[in-house]
């Protein structure tokens, strides 16, 4: 219990630290929301008067006068009840719904790419592990290759053989902007239709890593004494591969996986951009054109949470799954 206790407050004060920062660091950055407002309204042909400068920035919270420490204690505040202020560059609407309104997308997009690479490169890492030297082992070099060209560049050649040149996916976007939005047959599919080529991207770039990482733990498990002796018993060559040398293998691919979980939140901000894909990178991109800091907090807070709680998850699975960790922590 106290094993749990002690992960519990550590990550209670790794989230306060977050918070700190997250409040902090958009005050040391350049610019101003407020300015970059102004100049949106004034290319509209728009005129603002002193007063009402004051009150964006009373309502942007950029120069409400308090003292700092003050200032410091209404954000958490805030932060608790879950008021994350005005988004500059989707002004007026509110920094949870422009959130909320492409979390979705990104959480979609990046976490069933990411349980796919994950499945098929854990898969792969095994076979090709407990069989050294076979066609499949030859394969880990190409793999990981794929896993170090960089996002967008292998993003912009699909984009040029299956959507410029094939024409098999769109170019851009997220659904066919002429449907409603909805849990019907035709968003969905329209939606499925978008996302297939960026979950390819995200799934060639990565599957690489989980498949070598995988195949090196298999490499060093498959000379353990266990595994001798479940040899030495007659036990089925595929039982011992599943059961002993995978099983115990998978751990540290395992944490990686849930960690993997976390930065879902983050998206991958390249990808979205080469596809024009309605998800978080994007809109964590337009809030830095638009020197946003509200949006930035505001996402930066999701992915510092999700992030945390998914180490989280994986200490306290960790504790239950080898309770050595219990003992040396």
């Amino acid at each position: 219990m106290r094993y749990y206790a002690r992960k519990l407050g550590f990550y209670l004060v790794a989230l306060w630290a977050a918070l700190t920062l997250n409040f902090f660091i958009p005050r040391l950055m350049p610019g101003n929301p407020v300015d970059t407002l102004l100049a949106k309204l004034a290319q509209r042909g728009g005129t603002v008067d002193p007063s009402a400068r004051r009150s964006y920035e009373l309502l942007l919270g950029t120069d409400t006068g308090e003292p700092l420490w003050r200032q410091y204690a209404a954000y958490l505040g805030n932060v608790l009840r879950g008021e994350l202020g005005v988004s500059v560059s989707a002004f007026p609407a509110q920094v949870t719904e422009v959130i909320g309104q492409s979390l979705p997308w990104t959480i979609v997009l990046v976490g069933i790419a990411t349980l796919i690479s994950f499945a098929l490169g854990v898969t792969l890492g095994t076979l090709a592990g407990w069989r050294r030297g076979s066609w499949l082992d030859s394969l880990v070099p190409a793999t990981t290759v794929l896993a170090a060209v960089p996002y967008f560049w292998l993003a912009l050649i699909l984009v040029l053989i299956f959507s410029s040149s094939l024409q098999w996916f769109p170019l851009f976007g997220g659904y066919d902007t002429y449907l409603a939005t909805g849990w019907n047959a035709d968003f969905i599919g329209s939606a499925i239709y978008h996302g297939t080529l960026p979950a390819l991207t995200i799934v060639i770039s990565s599957v690489g890593g989980w498949l070598l990482g995988m195949r090196n733990m298999m490499v060093a498990t498959g000379s353990e004494d266990y595994i001798l002796t479940a040899h030495a018993k007659g036990l089925r060559d595929r039982r011992i591969m599943t059961r002993y040398a995978a099983r115990n293998a998978v751990l540290p691919s395992f944490a990686g996986f849930a960690i993997s979980l976390g930065f879902v939140v983050s998206g991958s901000i390249i990808t979205e951009q080469v596809f024009s894909y309605p998800g978080i990178g994007s809109k964590l991109l337009q809030a830095v054109e638009n020197s946003d800091y509200a949006l930035m907090q505001g996402i930066f807070l999701v992915i510092t949470v999700a992030v945390l709680a998914a180490n989280l998850v994986v200490d306290l699975l960790y504790g239950f799954i080898d309770p050595r960790t219990r003992v040396s922590a």
